[in-house]
């Protein structure tokens, strides 16, 4: 499962651009992921923007993931759903999904990472690493130190989110994380498929100082 650059869409933060063209042009420009967020529509639009979404990742090659809702990601055909600790527990979502459909929960710290994985997840989300005005809900930052503890806890890829950026994704790579999830960097940009790509060519070169 390759995550190194994972693009959530908004469509404020995209200048009303909508959640299918965010996703087509972060494709474009290298996205391996995209994740479909939006906590404003009903299911059954969910639903119609999610197959939406379905088709130009499953041309793109990328991970189609769907925030909080599993129904709608089961209908929509999506690879997995993105889980918070306040939504729906991992144990009932891995009941209830198909074997190979993917998991991943937001966590803050070491300790709901353990318990995460314990449950099945299949991948961690440090959220926030940074402080950013992209989520209400993000509340304070963990920083490079939490991270780094989230990291040494679990064995499965740890996303990193929150306040990323162009100009700090070498240190949230060299901090741990095995993927770097964006909203504003690059939903946010003028030329999404150019932003998206370098910041997949930044995670790239990122990763080739660690070996």
């Amino acid at each position: 499962m390759r995550l190194d650059l994972y693009v959530i869409t908004d469509e404020v933060v995209g200048g009303g651009r909508s959640h299918a063209e965010i996703a087509r042009l972060a494709c474009a420009g290298g996205a391996d992921a995209i994740q479909l967020r939006d906590k404003a529509r009903g299911p059954e639009e969910l639903c119609r923007i999610g197959r939406e979404i379905r088709a130009i990742t499953r041309e793109a090659g990328a991970l189609f993931i769907v925030n909080d809702n599993l129904d709608v990601a089961l209908a929509c055909g999506a690879d997995g759903v993105h889980l918070g600790q306040g939504d729906l527990g991992v144990d009932e979502a891995r009941r209830l999904a198909p074997r190979s459909f993917v998991i991943g929960v937001s966590v803050g710290n070491a300790r709901e990472a353990l318990a995460a994985v314990e449950a099945g997840a299949d991948y961690v989300a440090a959220s926030p690493v940074f402080a950013t005005s992209s989520k209400d809900d993000a509340g304070p930052g963990c920083g490079i130190c939490g991270l780094r503890e989230i990291r040494a806890a679990v064995a499965v890829p740890v996303v990193a989110i929150g306040g990323i950026t162009r100009d700090n994704v070498a240190e949230v790579i060299a901090g741990g994380a095995d993927s770097i999830a964006v909203i504003s960097a690059v939903a946010g940009e003028p030329d999404i498929a150019a932003a998206a790509r370098d910041l997949r060519d930044r995670i790239g070169k990122a990763k080739k100082t660690m070996r």
